[in-house]
């Protein structure tokens, strides 16, 4: 399969389901809403940091991306090394921003971009840019 046609399935979701690997060597798996950057070959995803995907990551920060297509039996899979940012601790940071770039990428303008940014810091929120090591799957 070629590169191109399984970037277009990743540029073509919101949606993933992201494998990270735990202490006993068995694979968490969590759906993530991503922005697919394919100049950078990284996905981009706001997660919390209290969750075990993120634990894991820290630990060990290969992990892998799956993405449907749009037919049964399209899909992508791309093996990951993740970069985990700051934990937003102020509405004006690095992370705060990114989040709202990825925010932005995927949903569009927020009606409150104060709250929004403020809700991020609430919730111990932050950036995982996640990137493409290499790509495998079925792309039609």
């Amino acid at each position: 399969m070629s590169d191109e046609a399984l970037r277009t399935i990743l540029s073509g979701s919101d949606l993933a389901v992201l494998a990270t690997i735990k202490q006993d060597g068995r694979p968490q798996l969590s759906n993530v809403g991503y922005t697919f950057d394919a100049e950078r070959d990284v996905l981009r995803v706001s997660v919390t940091d209290s969750r075990a995907k993120v634990a894991n990551l820290r630990r060990d920060a290969r992990a892998t991306v799956l993405i449907q297509g749009d037919g049964r039996w399209k899909f992508a899979v791309a093996e990951v090394r993740a970069e985990l940012f700051p934990v937003c601790t102020s509405p004006d940071d690095a992370s705060v921003n990114e989040l709202v770039d990825i925010y932005r990428t995927i949903s569009g303008e927020h009606p409150e971009w104060d709250e929004f940014r403020q809700a991020m810091i609430n919730d111990h929120r932050l950036p995982l840019h996640l990137h493409v090591e290499r790509l495998y799957g079925m792309a039609g």
